[in-house]
């Protein structure tokens, strides 16, 4: 069964569709900015954790009918949004910031200070 279809039986028998939210991942000096893109999904039911050096990103969205309406086709209702990275032993995960804006998912994950660079400076003499 192809992915598209396991995601539509799973929204007509009440279960979660998950979906795999589109990444990007931008590397800087100081650290890496990874966005994720979570339409739909309020703040309360965005959920980030660490774990054994896996980050985990999920949300989930539940859109309801209007009262006195039916839908007549829907192709997603309710979905689960997934996604799982594991982290270098170089960023320092206990910094993790994170914020959400327009259905986006920002999160800014600083390099250990073992791992930034540093400028050395040389003496003359």
């Amino acid at each position: 069964m192809t992915e598209l279809a396991k995601q539509t039986t799973a929204t007509n028998t009440n279960e979660l569709a998950t979906l795999r939210p589109l990444v990007t991942i931008i590397e800087e000096e100081s650290g890496f900015t990874l966005t994720a893109e979570l339409p739909g999904v309020p703040k309360e039911n965005v959920k980030v954790q660490v774990e054994n050096h896996v980050l985990t990103l999920e949300g989930e969205i539940r859109l309801a009918t209007p009262e006195q309406m039916e839908s007549t086709h829907a192709e997603i209702g309710s979905a689960k949004y997934k996604r799982a990275f594991t982290l270098s032993r170089e960023l320092d995960s206990t910094k993790i910031e994170a914020s959400q804006r327009d259905g986006v998912l920002t999160l800014h994950i600083p390099k250990a200070e073992h791992a930034q660079p540093r400028r050395i400076e040389v003496q003359v003499g």
